[in-house]
């Protein structure tokens, strides 16, 4: 019951006009931002986050949440309209969404995503409500070694599973907690990688980095791709949806919403992996499959009430373990830095007031989206026609703005343009950036906790698994390290060109391989 009394308070901050205005703003730019193809909530949250300096920190987190609801929602009507998804996980989406669109459909198409968003989104607030507390009340057991060993975890987790190969996302990692380590070591006072130049004593601030690398990193990218002819968008009226349409979605809405909700929770869990299940299950359980490859509105259902509903999954480690898992999640957790909050199992008990009032404003929020996107849909669609010089234009504006207003400092705008760059070649060799934005920020955490660990146990390494959660997160980081190496040597041998394969190659066919 204290959790729901703690609810009501965190509506009664919500509810007030300031906050509600917040998360009005919140859902407009989320909105409008996951509409455009190649931006995402995780940048507009980055660009805001010095803009946020002056609020107080409920009505800052207030409007995240509502830029990152929004996010997820924009997206689909890229995805429906144009066939280019604003966000990855809108990807599944387009496979039904646009072919329902060029069948006359979209505004069908829109609502059954935006309806679906509302019933996953609440459904995966509530589980929120539920499972978070129960959460932190474990990770309050915790010692030294175990956070260092679920920290490990999330960091490889992460890493392995994103980019085109495992190589590409350890390396991606590697930068971001090489970037980490600059400045002043805490415990010796020593320096380090600070390269003689007084201003990185303290650091790179997060800030800065996270603008880079999601801003200024894209816009370059962007730049060095830019198409100057305007989209082409499929004219929509207003989402309707007929009785047909009602009986064929309402089941793969809550279907999408119990395959995004866990995997949202989960380290490296995301919204592309249930979005993609979502879709397969809905083919599999149709009463219709041939329409599926030709605008079957059961494949735009499932999938966007996954997305929505994995949203909500991943602010349940992110509030109470401190670990994010996608890239808004990761930018959000900077700015709880930037507030001088530390985010983690006392969370809870330090910031009732900003945790429950930002759960709340998920409910709020949701609500919001639902009410005025249906009605906004034709002019989100008009957006698509904003010259693309224009607005990147615009966004390295505003994020040299951003990273000048952090510090005051012109050093650090020359940063941002070192780790924009850098960003742009990460794109250009396909090294995802999360992990780089990860190892920034909990490559410090990482190291306090190792350090500590270590001198509970007097400089033993054996004091890493003292604890018997560490010993079975350090299992699972074993399995994730070594089964796909197994496996890959496991397929080999089962092939009938094999290692282990007998030879019966033609002597001309020796021959030729010698030369």
């Amino acid at each position: 019951m204290d959790v729901w009394s703690s609810l009501m308070g965190g509506f009664a901050t919500a509810l007030t006009p300031e906050n509600l205005l917040y998360a009005l703003i919140g859902v407009l730019l989320g909105t409008a931002v996951g509409v455009l193809p190649g931006l995402g909530p995780a940048m507009t949250v980055a660009l805001l986050l010095p803009v946020t300096f002056a609020l107080p920190p409920e009505s800052a987190f207030i409007m995240f949440a509502g830029i990152y609801y929004g996010g997820m929602y924009g997206g689909s009507t890229t995805s429906i309209l144009l066939n280019t998804p604003g966000e990855s996980s809108s990807v599944v989406t387009a496979i039904e969404g646009h072919k329902m669109a060029k069948a006359g459909r979209a505004a069908q198409a829109l609502a059954t995503a935006a309806i679906g968003s509302f019933i996953a989104g609440t459904i995966g607030t509530v589980l929120l409500v539920v499972l978070a507390p129960l959460v932190v009340k474990f990770a309050v057991s915790l010692g030294n070694p175990s956070y260092f060993a679920i920290m490990i975890l999330s960091l490889l987790a992460v890493t392995a599973v994103l980019g085109s190969s495992r190589l590409r996302g350890f390396c991606a990692l590697g930068l971001g907690l090489t970037i980490g380590l600059v400045g002043t070591d805490p415990l010796s006072g020593q320096q380090r990688l600070t390269f003689g130049l007084p201003l990185l004593v303290d650091g790179i601030d997060v800030v800065v980095v996270a603008v880079a690398i999601f801003a200024v990193g894209e816009a370059l990218w962007v730049a060095a791709h830019l198409r100057r002819t305007a989209a082409h968008v499929i004219p929509v009226g207003q989402p309707w949806m007929g009785k047909e349409d009602w009986k064929r979605s309402w089941k793969p809405w809550l279907r999408g919403t119990a395959f995004g909700f866990p995997f949202g929770a989960m380290p490296a869990g995301g919204a592309e992996i249930p979005t993609f299940l979502s879709y397969v299950t809905e083919k599999r359980l149709s009463k219709h499959p041939e329409e599926f490859g030709h605008g079957a509105i059961e494949g735009v259902a499932g999938p966007e009430a996954a997305n929505n509903a994995s949203a909500a999954g991943t602010l349940v480690p992110m509030l109470s373990l401190g670990l994010p898992t996608n890239a808004t999640a990761a930018v959000m957790l900077a700015a709880f830095t930037q507030y001088g909050i530390q985010p983690g199992p006392l969370l809870f008990d330090r910031e009732p007031q900003l945790v429950w009032a930002l759960i709340a404003s998920l409910f709020i929020g949701n609500t919001l989206l639902l009410v005025i996107n249906l009605p906004l849909a034709p002019a989100w669609a008009r957006l698509l026609q904003i010259p693309r010089p224009y607005l990147y234009a615009g966004i390295v504006f505003f994020a040299t703005l951003g990273a000048y207003s952090v510090n005051l400092q012109a050093f650090d705008l020359a940063i941002l343009l070192v780790l924009g760059v850098l960003g742009f070649m990460m794109r250009r060799f396909g090294l995802p950036v999360l992990p780089l934005v990860l190892g920034v920020i909990l490559g410090p955490r990482l190291e306090k906790q190792l350090r500590t660990s270590l001198q509970l146990s007097d400089g033993h390494v054996s004091g890493l698994w003292s604890e018997p959660v560490a010993v079975v997160v350090y299992v699972v980081v074993a399995l994730v390290l070594v089964w796909p190496l197994a496996r890959r040597v496991a397929g080999r041998r089962r092939t009938p060109g094999g290692p282990d394969a007998p030879s019966d190659r033609t002597e001309d066919q020796e021959k030729v391989s010698t030369r």
